[in-house]
């Protein structure tokens, strides 16, 4: 019923309110802390419904005097909340909505119309209490994502173990977790073996198996970059299996508590509606003002009293009270966040939320995205005069100081091959971006890239070696070529497997209405179209440099709204191009928590139809209250200036309320059709 308010009071309130309201943090201490608790409000507003029931009865039946006393009642229990809401905001010179409804309740007392003064207080108020009670509604399923991390942690000191707050965790501790414990803090597995519910923070379905990274408690992994089986989250639970567990972030900074600040933040950011509506009302307001002291003064133009001037001033003043208007994109905004955070997605306010309900494109990064992100080495062919051994040999020295998913897989199959063989000394190495890496071996220089890297060499690659790359390629296989010195030891093939999922996943976002998917690789063209033609994409664009992929992404978004899909770390400045970003497997990673608009916590491309589902669902929503409260509105402004009876505009002004509150409320059960 109140107009949303950016107040700093507000913005210091706690998870339980973040959108912030003209309510502001004192308006809901009542909810928690009045004389019946959170039902305060509500019972304030029933008793003055029952003060206007008893005296409208007694009326006729007692003198005037009881029935006059039993309205003063009404009048004070239903505008109890209102007056302090309303002194608050003119404390902070903000004249609100609130400050409307007292003026025009006033305004129904002067004319001695007490009754039905009594009936707006009493339904103003009823919709404040089932409002607040329905908004908190949305912003509990925010806050249960604070409670899910325990405040206690077992931590592990030699041979003993002791009880302590979460908030003393250190990165570096042991943390011992019983079965079906909750994760106290983020961490790598260095002990046991579990299954682990993941759903509070990824929202999969099924518990995910854990088991201890190599090494051990002397393991070097990093957390961000650990593979899934190693690491924990916060405010998950532990199976069947104890574990010990290194901590990796401070309590503070876990993944859960980035989410609660994100997820609590997010309301705050305004959509393209919430901003139209805000313009709309910063003149309508004044507008309506202007009118109301207008239509005081008709007496003096027409031939009535001026109790009917002012009575019907009083009536338009309730009729274009935009209490519909202004709670009914943050409402859905809200129901929307909290929805998609309880699914395991992330979308950081209502520019995404609405932004994702309305595209029709969504471009794709490859590796990782589309496919499994493992890519294995399937071909080894070695020069006229190299053996197999010298050509492996030198690439995995080489590659192993990339974290490039590509060399992980050189070095992970190179080493399997050559067994025993030693790898040469390296030295220099560093990435060329976007073709390669090279580095020295014996004072040698060495370059391992696409066959592009080597196109404009002053030494071209031998025909035998160019053939076996072409033969490559035309398989579908990623191509990698090695020259050392001026000498080609030969070519390497790798494929990334498409993912399981990513045909169905497509065929669903069709069904949403995705009407283009694109494909943008690094990889040539053939081995694009070879994924593009498994998984059923529309569009397929390889041979792609990183400044290629934001051009591309700059060029479809001047044709209208695109999503880009990556994993939030090499594609982050196409995220950031695109009119929404969303970052896949962000649990755990800093960048693509950070970069991304929309973030899939888990590493499943299943999430990606629920989050372009709820979005349009969520968009129509809007839509919808957006049409429902302008409509009313419309309707009411002429209709009392016509002679609608302020008790009759009452009933249409607060029923539109909670009408786009309850509407927006259904986004909190939404569920996403399930593919035939």
């Amino acid at each position: 019923m109140s107009m949303p308010d950016n107040d700093p009071t507000v913005a210091a309130a706690p998870v339980a309110a973040p959108g912030g309201d003209a309510h502001g943090a004192e308006a809901h201490d009542h909810e928690g802390g009045g004389l019946f608790g959170e039902r305060t409000e509500l019972v304030f507003a029933l008793s003055s419904g029952a003060a206007l029931g008893v005296g409208w009865l007694l009326e006729s039946r007692a003198p005037g005097f009881v029935s006059l006393s039993l309205y003063v009642l009404a009048y004070g229990l239903g505008g109890y909340f209102a007056a302090r809401e309303a002194l608050g905001n003119l404390a902070r010179r903000q004249f609100k909505i609130d400050t409307l409804m007292l003026a025009a309740a006033a305004g129904a007392a002067f004319l001695g119309a007490w009754a039905e003064g009594a009936l707006l207080l009493f339904l103003f108020s009823l919709g404040h209490a089932l409002e607040h009670y329905a908004m908190g509604r949305a912003r509990r399923e925010i806050e249960a994502l604070s409670k899910l991390a325990p405040e206690r942690a077992t931590i592990r000191r030699g041979e003993a173990t002791e009880d302590v707050a979460v908030e003393a965790l250190q990165v570096g501790d042991i943390m011992v977790v019983r079965p079906n414990e909750r994760l106290p803090a983020d961490g790598l597995v260095i002990v046991g073996e579990s299954s682990v519910n993941q759903a509070p923070i990824t929202g999969e379905s099924v518990p995910a198996d854990k088991r201890p990274a190599p090494g051990g408690a002397e393991s070097a992994l990093d957390f961000a970059k650990a593979p899934t089986e190693h690491r924990v989250f916060a405010g998950t639970i532990n199976g069947a299996g104890a574990l010990d567990v290194r901590v990796a972030r401070p309590a503070g900074e876990s993944t859960l508590a980035r989410i609660v600040r994100m997820v609590a933040d997010a309301e705050a950011q305004r959509s393209p509606t919430q901003r139209f509506t805000d313009h709309f009302e910063k003149y309508f307001v004044p507008a309506v003002l202007v009118l109301v002291a207008v239509l005081c003064f008709a007496w003096l133009v027409i031939d009535e009293t001026f109790a009917k001037s002012f009575y019907r001033a009083m009536a338009v003043l309730v009729a274009a009270s935009p209490c519909a208007l202004a709670i009914s994109v943050p409402s859905a905004v809200l129901s929307g966040v909290a929805r998609a955070a309880r699914g395991g997605v992330l979308v950081k306010g209502g520019g995404p939320l609405e932004a994702l309900g309305t595209v029709t494109s969504i471009a794709f990064d490859k590796t990782g995205t589309l496919t499994e992100g493992k890519p294995r080495l399937t071909d080894v062919i070695a020069a006229p005069g190299v053996s197999e051994s010298d050509l492996l040999a030198v690439a995995v020295a080489i590659e192993k100081s990339s974290d490039h998913p590509l060399a992980g897989a050189v070095v992970r199959d190179g080493l399997e091959r050559l067994g025993a063989t030693p790898l040469p000394e390296t030295e220099a190495v560093e990435s060329i971006t976007g073709k390669g890496v090279q580095g020295r071996i014996g004072g040698m220089s060495v370059q391992i890239g696409k066959p592009t890297l080597f196109t404009e060499s002053p030494t071209p690659p031998p025909e035998a070696v160019k053939a076996a790359a072409n033969q490559l390629e035309a398989d579908g296989r990623t191509v990698m070529m090695v020259r050392r010195g001026g000498q080609y030891l030969g070519v390497l093939g790798l494929m990334d497997t498409e993912r399981a999922a990513a045909r169905e996943v497509l065929n669903r976002l069709a069904a949403l209405g995705i009407v283009r998917m694109i494909m943008l690789t690094g990889d040539n063209q053939r081995v694009a179209d070879a994924i593009a033609t498994k998984v059923g994409l529309t569009e397929a664009r390889g041979g792609l440099m990183p400044e290629d992929k934001v051009a591309f992404i700059k060029a479809l978004s001047a044709q209208g709204g695109v999503a880009m899909v990556g994993d939030g770390v090499n594609d982050a400045p196409a995220l950031a191009n695109a009119s929404v970003g969303i970052a896949m497997g962000a649990a755990g990673s800093d960048v693509a928590l950070e970069t991304a608009d929309v973030a899939l916590m888990a590493d499943d491309l299943n999430h990606l139809p629920f989050a372009v589902g709820l979005s349009r669902r969520a968009s129509g929503i809007i839509k919808q209250n957006l049409w429902v409260s302008l409509g009313v509105v419309a309707f009411l402004i002429p209709a009392t200036i016509f002679g609608l009876k302020i008790g009759a505009a009452i009933i249409f002004h607060e029923g539109s309320t909670l009408v786009v509150v309850v509407n927006a409320l259904r986004l909190l059960g939404y569920k996403e059709a399930v593919a035939s």
